[in-house]
């Protein structure tokens, strides 16, 4: 140690580089010495608390969107039941008369369907508070098939259940519609209502000689002689018309069965019974056709003795309308073009 050097003088001194001292080592050490000092812990402590509490938020949002999509869904879903159930859905009542609508074409994807018009009579006949099943018709006619299968339900309930079955007529009974109604105990109409049209057809359109004289030709490919038959670009060969024609007949023949079966003594056959003909309600009491004049309220009253009427009627819901419009629904078009040619009951 220099005996003349003081303290100050030591520390310029040790400023300077000395002999054999690392530059490199000095450097960093001074870097060191000069480095900004470390952030207080509080600012670090704030800085996690403030991110941790963010996060908390988002996963809160998060779960409540997510309960809220459930809780809506889970409305949505039972507003679709509450809507789609069944009228017949009623807590069991005094004696009542039940009712079921036949409104419309009779037809496999309409509401007086065999599907939905069983399903209704069951329900009211199998209600002990039913005292009996009146059938509201208002409808043209339809599918031979549906309007057959509701027939058959009609005559093996009756037996089950030993409940009178009614039918009343609003504006027509025609074809199909007429074709269950007779196996009704009693058919009641009004006076101008339009009864009766016990007859088969199946129509479509021909167009070969049109396309004959625009030069247009048809290229149908078919594996079997008559797989084109009814096709309206097609011609029709007499063998092909003799056919569909014994078709009609058989299925003329078995409404004229089913309907002399329902009425019995009553009908007053000619020679028009049975040809397609249409009557008004008072014809058709006087051909026996049907029974007496009366109408829902009227039956209920007077011949059920049972005022309250309760409705079964089965109607297509909200979530089967949804299904058959986005699901069921596509390719529609071909299955009803397919359906025109069958036979119809109208």
């Amino acid at each position: 140690m220099n005996p003349h050097s003081t303290p100050e003088n030591e520390g310029v001194a040790s400023s300077e580089p000395q002999p054999g001292q690392d530059l490199w080592a000095r450097g960093a050490s001074g870097a060191q010495t000069h480095a900004k000092p470390a952030a207080p812990a509080w600012e670090r402590d704030v800085l996690e608390r403030l991110v941790f509490a963010t996060v908390s938020e988002q996963r809160s949002a998060r779960r409540w969107r997510i309960f809220w999509r459930f809780l809506w869904v889970i409305l949505v879903l039972g507003g679709i039941w509450w809507m789609g159930r069944d009228s017949a859905a009623t807590s069991m009542s005094g004696p009542h008369t039940a009712v079921v609508d036949i409104k419309g074409a009779i037809a496999s994807d309409a509401n007086a369907s065999a599907d939905f018009v069983i399903a209704a009579m069951r329900s009211a006949l199998e209600d002990p508070g039913s005292r009996a099943l009146v059938l509201l018709i208002n409808s043209p006619g339809g599918s031979p098939v549906q309007a057959g299968m509701i027939n058959d339900e009609i005559v093996r309930l009756k037996a089950m259940h030993n409940k009178p079955i009614y039918a009343v007529v609003e504006e027509t009974c025609a074809s199909a519609a007429y074709y269950i109604a007779a196996a009704a105990d009693e058919i009641f109409v009004d006076k101008a209502s339009i009864v009766g049209s016990i007859g088969v057809l199946m129509d479509g359109f021909g167009f070969t000689d049109a396309m004959h004289k625009l030069g247009v030709e048809r290229r149908l490919l078919t594996a079997g002689s008559n797989k084109g038959m009814l096709d309206p670009f097609s011609p029709l060969t007499d063998a092909q018309r003799e056919h569909a024609q014994t078709m009609l007949n058989q299925i003329h023949a078995q409404f004229i069965e089913v309907v002399r079966a329902g009425r019995g003594d009553r009908l007053k056959e000619n020679e028009d019974t049975f040809s397609g003909l249409f009557w008004t309600g008072q014809q058709a009491v006087e051909l026996g056709l049907a029974d007496q004049f009366g109408t829902l309220d009227s039956v209920a009253r007077d011949i059920v003795k049972a005022e309250e009427v309760i409705d079964y009627t089965r109607s297509e819901n909200i979530a089967e309308r949804f299904a058959k419009r986005f699901g069921a629904a596509v390719g529609s078009g071909a299955v009803d073009a397919l359906h025109g040619m069958l036979p119809a009951i109208r």
